[in-house]
Formats: C-alpha cells, sequence, structure tokens
C-alpha cells in the first residue's frame, strides 16, 4: 500500500528536561479490539492507513548540548546534525508508513500526529548512563473520504529505554542504532493506537525493544 506523507506545522511547544525512567506495569496487558477510553463509548477498529499529516511545528526548541539533561522540546542524535524538526517529521512518517502495510481494516483513515516533545539521549546520556527515549503527540483519526473525525485528539506518550556504555556500543555494532530503535518502537505504538490493545497513554511494553 502506498501512502502519501504530508508535513504540516503546526504550534505547540512544551519544554521539559529529559526523563530517566519508564514505568512497564502493564506490559503484561493483552491485546483486544476494542478499546474503552474513559469518556467515550468502546471503540471497534477495522483501519487502513490511507494517509498521515505529520505536524512538528517550529516553536519547539532544538538542543544541540553535550549535557545529560538538555533544557529543550526536542533532542534527537539519531540522525546528522541537521534540521532537526524535518527529521522527525520523516522520522513519523516512515513509521506511519510501515504501519500503512500492517493494516487490512474497511475504513480508510488518515492520522494527524502533532509533536508535542521528542526528548532522546545525548551522546554523553548513550555512552554512560543510559536514559529514555521521550515522546509525546496527540493523535486524531479521521475518515480518508469524509473527513469525518472518527476518534478525538488524544495525548499519548511513548517512552523506550535507551541503554548506555557497553549495551549501546554492542547495539550498534549488530546494527541497532538509535533511529534503527526508535523507528522500530514509533512504528509498534502506532500500530497498537490504531488497532486497538491497552488504553491510549497507558504503559506499553518494551521487552522487545530492551
Amino acid at each position: 500500500m502506498s501512502i502519501k506523507m504530508i508535513t504540516t506545522l503546526a504550534g505547540l511547544a512544551l519544554g521539559v528536561a529529559g526523563c530517566t525512567a519508564v514505568d512497564t506495569s502493564t506490559r503484561n496487558a493483552p491485546i483486544a479490539p476494542v478499546l474503552v477510553a474513559p469518556d467515550q463509548a468502546p471503540i471497534e477498529r477495522s483501519y487502513q492507513l490511507s494517509d498521515a499529516v505529520v505536524q512538528v511545528s517550529r516553536e519547539l526548541s532544538v538542543s544541540e548540548g553535550a549535557g545529560f539533561f538538555p533544557l529543550a522540546d526536542i533532542v534527537w542524535r539519531g540522525d546528522a546534525i541537521g534540521d532537526r524538526h524535518a527529521q522527525l517529521e520523516t522520522l513519523f512518517g516512515e513509521a506511519s508508513a510501515r504501519v500503512a502495510t500492517q493494516l487490512e481494516g474497511d475504513v480508510p483513515v488518515v492520522a494527524v500526529i502533532t509533536l508535542h516533545r521528542f526528548h532522546g539521549v545525548t551522546e554523553r546520556t548513550r555512552y554512560t548512563t543510559g536514559g529514555v527515549y521521550n515522546m509525546e503527540f496527540q493523535l486524531t483519526l479521521q475518515h480518508a473520504q469524509t473527513g469525518e473525525v472518527l476518534e478525538t485528539s488524544r495525548f499519548i506518550e511513548a517512552n523506550l529505554p535507551a541503554p548506555g556504555g557497553q549495551a549501546a556500543v554492542r547495539l550498534e555494532q549488530i546494527g541497532q542504532t538509535e533511529r534503527v530503535r526508535v523507528l522500530d518502537y514509533l512504528t509498534f505504538v502506532l500500530h497498537r493506537e490504531l488497532t486497538g490493545g491497552v488504553a491510549p497513554g497507558a504503559p506499553e511494553p518494551v521487552e522487545s525493544f530492551l
């Protein structure tokens, strides 16, 4: 399935320091086709992903600092130094394109993804203590043909452990670069959010990514 990625810019900024822990208390929760959020009726999902709109506001601050916890909305070292906003648009776009090939439902949808925060780890953190990739975004689902909002915007926080020191070096040696790991994980998170599973924003299993 082909997917056309549209990149729009919208303003949302949220700057806080990096995280050093991840909650995996619901990692064994069963996957189900019906999702029940506190403020809405059960959602029966049978989607095919026709398009993805990735919004990374230029107002989100970026840090290229070498400290452990740069104060910025975006901290990303998985690509070469460059336009971090554009790099993250591409990263979410690639994850969405992967998900599009995995869904064979009846309803064509457009996923609107609005990034709030993307806090990876600096080189100093990655090669010493390690940390957490903290990714926060809004997800809205619209009918691809009518534009009707099928699922109103919900906040998603995705946290992926970032091994440090020799563990990070070993991952690099087997091809598990930062970009590879984060792309795989974002694909997992988006697939989960489009098919059901645990409630939006709940901690997700991370064993496969350790």
